[in-house]
């Protein structure tokens, strides 16, 4: 059994209701020369409305090709549109997380849904995973790993974290705007570069900020192996030791201590990287990740779990369904 944890969708409800009704929800489907685009309050425009993102027969068909039984679900994450106001954003959500949640319906033995939150307004995020996850019987929520320009450990965003601890559900923290204000378009650093680095300084911000200090029951999985944290966490620890009135004020142990407790999916294109990444963070804490549908994502994610040197069989089952099971089997319904 194999379950990915990091695939993204667009149902395709979701799209037909943004194409009919773009006044509900301040967001517009917009024509891009031969491609189209989606606007978000007028202002936010998203990366190429690509058909793998909605073509649900495309999407079994690959799955079944990389031996992937089942795929948890999740927003496009460009489309988790923090820079709508409150109403609109919850509004938003409500109708992607009831698509989401249809779709899996659908298709009850391939797919299990990640809800998205208008995360800029924190108690109404709350309150819609507490819905996601008690009603639609969703797993969990991606987020992005900036919310419209504020960072993660920013103390308005509590209510949130109070709920998804609450809940015990799986965080997933996805990359969204790499390196906001870097010339890093050239060579495809943006993605290759920027991404990682843009998740490595949302969950340092969220460790140094002591946010997993507050709630150390959430249940967060960085996509693409963590970023750069685990390869640096020993300078952290540095940081933590060297400047304490800097990097120890949020803290009671030093940073690597809470990125072990973290999950990391298996998006590092690399089965020696993902030695270390098990070594470094115990393997009941990484889980199998694809990117799915996108050109930087794993195409052949079991494989590369076969391929990781020194494990065991039962520690390949763990990474590949056994760490999701427990953690779903934890999630207070």
């Amino acid at each position: 059994m194999s379950t990915d944890v990091h695939a993204h969708c667009i149902p395709p409800e979701v799209l037909k209701t943004l194409e009919n009704a773009p006044d509900r929800f301040g967001i517009e489907i917009v024509q891009d020369g031969d491609r189209r685009r989606v606007v978000v309050a007028g202002r936010v425009s998203t990366g190429p409305l690509r058909d793998d993102l909605v073509d649900v027969d495309r999407r079994l068909t690959a799955m079944d090709a990389a031996g992937v039984d089942v795929q948890m679900i999740s927003c496009f994450v460009d489309l988790t549109a923090y820079a709508l106001d409150a109403a609109s954003g919850a509004r938003f959500a409500r109708m992607y997380n009831e698509g989401l949640a249809g779709l899996a319906a659908e298709h009850p033995d391939r797919f299990l849904p990640l809800c998205t939150v208008p995360l800029k307004a924190p108690s109404a995020s709350a309150a819609e995973l507490r819905f996601a996850v008690g009603e639609l019987g969703m797993a969990g929520v991606e987020i992005a790993a900036t919310v419209d320009g504020a960072e993660l450990d920013d103390r308005d965003l509590d209510p949130f974290w109070e709920a998804a601890a609450e809940l015990r559900c799986l965080v997933l923290i996805h990359p969204y705007n790499p390196l906001a204000g870097r010339n890093v378009k050239r060579y495809f650093l943006d993605n290759a570069v920027g991404r990682p680095a843009e998740t490595s300084i949302a969950v340092g911000h969220m460790v140094m900020g002591g946010v997993f200090e507050r709630y150390p029951d959430l249940q967060v999985c960085v996509v693409h192996g963590g970023g750069f944290l685990p390869y640096q966490a020993g300078r952290l620890d540095r940081a933590y030791h060297a400047k304490p009135g800097l990097a120890a004020t949020n803290l009671s142990r030093p940073p690597s201590e809470w990125l072990k407790n973290l999950y990391y999916d298996t998006v590092t294109h690399s089965p020696e990287v993902l030695a270390f990444l098990v070594e470094f963070a115990g393997i009941e804490h990484v889980l199998l990740g694809s990117d799915y549908p996108f050109e930087m994502g794993d195409d052949d994610p079991v494989a590369t779990v076969q391929a990781i040197p020194g494990l065991t069989a039962s520690d390949r089952d763990l990474i590949l369904d056994g760490n999701v099971q427990r953690l779903l089997a934890g999630i207070r319904r």
